[in-house]
């Protein structure tokens, strides 16, 4: 079982530890975000940015916690502009391969709907990342046209609400 939240002010040293313990393993799919990101001023400042940009509801950020409550990864909605947003996913390397994603990408869908009011969601992954690609079948998105993700060959799939 588990359990998504908005993300939080108290959530912040929880998900840099996160961060943290998974960022060679997120390195491999997904460009790093820099050694400033994970600094605890660097965190701190990109963290008190999202919460203003969750504030604004232009966003919406959730972390996932395991049975034992632990953080064990996020899921996002960013750049929420006329009825749809864009889904982005991370889940730590213990907890992969587990049906963590799967179910985390259904939690946020039904939220992105009832919650948030939104009418479709996109994704983004590159074609060598098979597992988001599964995740995302699994919750019904369809893939519609690819598109480079970082420099790299990539998909964009979209799934309406």
């Amino acid at each position: 079982m588990l359990t998504l939240e908005p993300l939080r002010a108290d959530h912040a040293d929880a998900l840099l530890a996160f961060e943290r313990e998974n960022r060679a393993y997120f390195a491999r799919s997904v460009p790093d975000r820099g050694d400033a990101y994970f600094t605890p001023e660097g965190f701190a400042e990109r963290h008190r940015a999202l919460l203003d940009e969750q504030h604004a509801r232009v966003c919406h950020f959730h972390v996932v916690l395991g049975e034992e409550g632990s953080l064990i990864g996020r899921v996002n909605l960013i750049d929420v502009a006329d009825g749809g947003a864009e889904l982005g996913y991370r889940i730590g390397e213990r907890a992969a391969g587990r049906g963590v994603a799967t179910a985390a990408v259904a939690e946020v869908y039904r939220s992105a709907a009832t919650d948030y009011g939104l009418r479709f969601l996109t994704a983004v992954t590159t074609l060598d990342n098979l597992a988001s690609m599964t995740v995302l079948a699994r919750n019904g998105f369809t893939r519609v046209e690819d598109t480079p993700v970082a420099g790299r060959p990539g998909v964009r799939y979209v799934r309406r609400l």
